[in-house]
């Protein structure tokens, strides 16, 4: 998936993955799946999507800051 924000390029296909965090199990409707990325310039987003009735029912992308990375890694 690829997003522009605020004018930068987030994309998953060339990004690193870093941490992927699933809750729930395929084909459930609350489920869903969190990955934390990290682009080419060092810049930190996290690929989110899910069933129709969980927190993300659709994909996105949303931009996390640097200071924010550890705590994210360590919560999820």
């Amino acid at each position: 998936m690829k997003k522009i924000i605020c004018k930068k390029e987030y994309d998953t296909e060339t990004a690193t993955l870093i941490k992927r965090t699933v809750n729930g199990s395929f084909g459930d409707p609350a489920g869903y799946e969190e990955s934390l990325y990290q682009t080419p310039e060092g810049l930190y987003f996290i690929y989110v999507c899910g069933g129709e009735a969980s927190q993300y029912p659709s994909a996105d992308i949303k931009r996390i800051a640097k200071t924010k990375v550890n705590e994210w890694i360590e919560t999820h």
